[in-house]
């Protein structure tokens, strides 16, 4: 499948999916106008490769600063695929990046963590 990516605008992340080296990256803050718009065919793109992923080694890495709640709907969606393709077989492992000072996001990774158990959940605390 052809790599996916959309630069960063003000109000939407960097989504950088290299489907041929098995990384998905998505990087920025997320308060796009519509979130299902924005993210519908993103996530149906995943869920087509990952359809045809098995036993297949995914590394996922989110570094988002700040989203908004309809952004927190679809990144669940988007999770939700992702831990169905670790429990079909897939071993998934989720890097969630986020500034250390940040509790909101890091209490939203270990939410992530606790949803999606199939997951190879890696927190990572990056400081400024």
């Amino acid at each position: 499948m052809e790599p996916l990516f959309i630069a960063a605008s003000p109000t939407s992340p960097e989504i950088d999916f290299r489907f041929d080296q098995h990384t998905l990256s998505i990087k920025g803050e997320s308060y796009p106008e519509n979130a299902a718009a924005f993210y519908g065919p993103i996530i149906a793109r995943v869920q087509a490769w990952l359809d045809g992923s098995k036993d297949a080694e995914i590394t996922v890495n989110v570094s988002l600063a700040y989203f908004n709640s309809s952004s927190t709907k679809m990144l669940f969606t988007f999770f939700e695929s992702l831990n169905n393709a670790a429990i079909a077989g897939n071993q998934v492992h989720l890097n969630w990046y986020h500034d250390e000072d940040d509790d909101t996001i890091l209490e939203f990774g270990q939410e992530l963590q606790d949803d999606f158990g199939a997951l190879d959940f890696h927190d990572h605390a990056v400081s400024n």
